[in-house]
């Protein structure tokens, strides 16, 4: 159909701002709630390119501020590097390790922080810090929405990814620097991920860390602030 000519762009480009079905809320939330950080549990299963693109494409539609859309992603197969990777990560984890107190060292091991090798693949998410100017539209007076812009990109990677059934895991334990040598990214890039990704046999339902007893959720409740910092929501105001 041909566009009316009466309209501006802009009028062309808004629809109408309909909710979704009860059955679509319920599939949203579930995905959400059913999200997990997986550790070591993938299985050698190749994720088809049509699936990581549905992905990837995903997060590409994450809100950035002023449109910047600061990301890039290193999609990484080749063994040698993830080598190179799982060897920088083993450095780290042994000297995480020595922070910690000599009671949770033994927990700390057993938890089974990443799946760099076993996992068919892993993805680095970059943010490129001047795309588009140094400044742009919501960055003058808050220069790091870039980087929190490329961290809803790996949220929306991430929530995509547990929709497909593929699991993903955030490797943390590692150096920067390694990161940089590794993968040839240049200083003005800025890291912001490094993932696990594969298909999964079993996934936990509750977060690992919570079964493994090493954290707990905190309750909604007392993270509910009213008009101003440290002010607790009126009770009636809560979720149940």
């Amino acid at each position: 159909m041909a566009a009316d000519a009466s309209k501006s762009p802009e009028e062309e480009a808004l629809a109408p701002a309909e909710a979704f079905s009860e059955a679509e809320r319920a599939a949203i939330y579930r995905v959400i709630h059913a999200r997990r950080d997986v550790r070591d549990e993938f299985l050698p299963e190749e994720v088809p390119r049509e699936v990581l693109l549905r992905i990837l494409d995903a997060a590409h539609h994450a809100p950035s501020v002023g449109f910047m859309q600061p990301w890039n992603f290193i999609v990484i197969k080749d063994i040698e590097k993830r080598r190179a990777a799982h060897d920088a990560f083993r450095r780290a984890c042994e000297a995480e390790e020595q922070t910690l107190e000599p009671e949770r060292r033994s927990l700390y091991r057993s938890l089974k922080l990443q799946g760099i090798l076993k996992a068919p693949l892993n993805i680095c998410v970059t943010c490129d810090r001047s795309r588009f100017g140094a400044t742009g539209l919501g960055r003058t007076q808050q220069p790091d929405t870039d980087i929190l812009s490329t961290a809803c990109a790996v949220q929306n990677l991430w929530l995509a990814a547990r929709a497909e059934g593929v699991g993903v895991g955030w490797v943390s334990i590692v150096k920067e620097v390694d990161l940089r040598r590794i993968l040839n990214i240049p200083n003005e890039i800025a890291i912001i991920a490094y993932l696990c990704v594969g298909y999964v046999a079993k996934a936990y339902t509750s977060p690992e860390l919570e079964v493994k007893r090493w954290a707990s959720r905190l309750p909604l409740e007392n993270l509910i602030f009213e008009d101003c910092w440290g002010e607790l929501a009126a009770p009636q105001t809560r979720l149940k």
